[in-house]
């Protein structure tokens, strides 16, 4: 089993940057595939970035690409998103999950879910 606890949620204004962090309890983090999926008010959860297990694949939401950066350190247990260009649209409860199985886009295919962390854009 992985736990997970979202950080570096916060508000900014249009333009700027954060960086999101997960970290993962359990020796088996390395094992799996890791995604940041998130959910704006009134709206379902949609995908935004993925990593393979070993960190060679990476995928993105159209609306992300150029943007966004997915990483993760197998030896700290964390997985990271790097947002700039931050825009007032981007606002949303921000969650990491983790999934045996690539397929970055399904969101139904992530097995271990964190909190989330909320990200407000102001524009």
């Amino acid at each position: 089993q992985v736990q997970l606890v979202e950080s570096g949620g916060g508000l900014v204004q249009a333009g700027d940057s954060l960086r999101l962090s997960c970290a993962a309890s359990g020796r088996t983090f390395s094992s799996y595939h890791m995604g940041w999926l998130r959910q704006a008010p009134g709206k379902d959860r949609e995908f935004v970035a993925a990593i393979s297990w070993n960190g060679i694949s990476t995928d993105y939401a159209d609306s992300v690409k150029g943007r966004f950066t997915i990483s993760r350190d197998n030896a700290e247990n964390t997985v990271y998103l790097q947002m700039n260009s931050l825009k007032p649209e981007d606002t949303a409860v921000y969650s990491c999950a983790a999934g045996s199985n690539w397929y970055p886009k399904n969101r139904d295919k992530y097995t271990y879910w964190g909190q989330g962390t909320q990200v407000t854009v102001s524009s």
